[in-house]
């Protein structure tokens, strides 16, 4: 059926901001958080207490994009509101359970895993839903829904540092549980209007029937080379993406002590995210085809080169600066991914292009933090560890220059398939007529002579 552009619509639209800025708002507020543990948690005597302690956030925010190609799948086969309600409801339980860990070890698996497999299994059938209600309007309901994270990225760092003041680490947690709630009811009011896989299989009341393993995987998307550039690109970029995250409260605290109020520099990171994702994404509809990767180039020199600025910053406004500019081409970076993959692989095989890209990210993600509190055990300091992740988002994006080159180059050789396929076509059609002319012209001659 058509989109009916609102109606329902826009309370569905309103619970996919609610599900973007309460998975996202929690994982860009670890920092908060990553403090807290390390004073609860930490020891003198521990030497590698922020390198194991970074594993809680980083996990965490890498099982979210782990996930995608699965809740992808399962989104296919048993539609949003089931699978976002289920994930939400995990969610709560691994949050839940978090708040009665005494160690830091559990939280791996409370934190680490089974919150964020919630997260990804809600957060993603909010994105697929939004398309049953809108067309016309999606790229605003889309910049809209976005802005959810933006809004509580600024807010809750500021929430959980009075709540973590007044009520300890484990009340917090437990408070959290509320976001996580409200998104469980939220995803109820995720009413489907396209069938889905279950009820084009098998039929309404007759037994389940899973499609065939091509549709449920399709890995046909790898076969396009500017693709599988992209995807191994952007992961290469994104090494030292979330260290800033995860590790930049911590370095304030080292660098100026108490005297600074480090929460603000979540809050530059939050607001200007959400302006750089309406700009960029305004101005991506500007940019033709696949040249929109130079955007992600220029927005991956930028966070690089702004972190290996950080430990330049001696003066906590020059952080500030800093952060303003981060937050802003992050926004650009994030926004356009959709756009891109549209462009690269085509409308139909989008959705689990884009799940197999967030997949792709999740091991970098990982991998990344825990490396950075390891060189700041090690080295006393986070300076070295900030200059190397601003190396991967430069490298990246180096690779990434090619891609609209090599598209251009891939579009071409299809055309000429194609060109080349209509000539054979039309030359065997020519044969095939002078064949049966010159089968028919005997025939009517030997007519005549009878």
């Amino acid at each position: 059926p058509e989109p009916p552009e609102g109606g329902w619509g826009w309370v569905v639209m309103l619970a996919a901001m609610w599900c973007n800025g309460a998975v996202f708002g929690i994982q860009n507020s670890c920092g908060v958080l990553f403090v807290s543990m390390l004073r609860l948690f930490g020891s003198s005597e521990d030497k590698q207490l922020v390198f194991k302690t970074a594993w809680v956030s980083s996990l965490s925010m890498g099982m979210v994009f782990f996930c995608s190609p699965i809740v992808s799948i399962f989104t296919d086969l048993f539609g949003c509101r089931k699978v976002a309600v289920i994930g939400a409801a995990v969610g709560l339980v691994g949050l839940l359970s978090s708040s009665f860990v005494s160690t830091i070890e559990p939280l791996y698996f409370t934190y680490g895993i089974v919150f964020a497999c919630g997260c990804s299994f809600a957060y993603q059938p909010s994105l697929v839903i939004l398309g049953h209600y809108f067309k016309k309007r999606l790229g605003l309901v889309n910049g809209i829904v976005t802005a959810g994270s933006s809004l509580f990225t600024v807010s809750l760092p500021f929430l959980l540092r009075v709540l973590i003041d007044s009520v300890d680490l484990y009340n917090t947690l437990r408070v959290l549980c509320i976001l996580m709630f409200v998104l469980f009811l939220a995803g109820f009011t995720y009413r489907p209007l396209v069938p889905i896989a279950k009820d084009k299989e098998g039929g309404k009341k007759g037994k389940f029937k899973l499609p065939p393993a091509k549709k449920i995987c399709n890995f046909s998307v790898f076969k396009v080379l500017s693709y599988r550039i992209w995807a191994f690109g952007i992961p290469a970029a994104l090494f030292g993406y979330f260290v800033p995250y995860v590790h930049l409260m911590n370095h304030v605290k080292d660098r100026f002590g108490g005297s600074v109020p480090e929460e603000v520099l979540l809050l530059c990171l939050g607001i200007t995210s959400g302006v750089g994702r309406l700009i960029f994404g305004r101005v991506a509809d500007y940019i033709p085809g696949a040249k929109k990767i130079y955007l992600q180039v220029v927005s991956f020199f930028f966070i690089g080169l702004m972190s290996m600025m950080i430990p330049l910053c001696h003066v906590f406004g020059a952080l500030i600066a800093v952060c303003l500019f981060m937050g802003l081409f992050d926004g650009c970076f994030i926004c356009i991914m959709g756009p891109i993959a549209f462009e690269l692989v085509g409308a139909q095989d989008v959705s689990q292009a884009i799940g197999f890209l967030l997949g792709l990210m999740s091991v970098p993600m990982t991998v990344g933090p825990p490396i950075a509190g390891l060189l700041r055990d090690k080295l006393g300091s986070y300076d070295v560890a900030f200059y190397l992740a601003g190396v991967p988002p430069l490298i990246g994006g180096a690779i990434l220059c090619f891609i609209p080159w090599i598209h251009e180059r891939e579009k071409l050789k299809e055309r000429a398939k194609h060109v080349d396929g209509e000539t054979t076509e039309k030359m065997l059609e020519n044969e095939s007529t002078l064949v049966s002319d010159s089968t028919v012209k005997p025939v009517k001659e030997l007519d005549s002579g009878l």
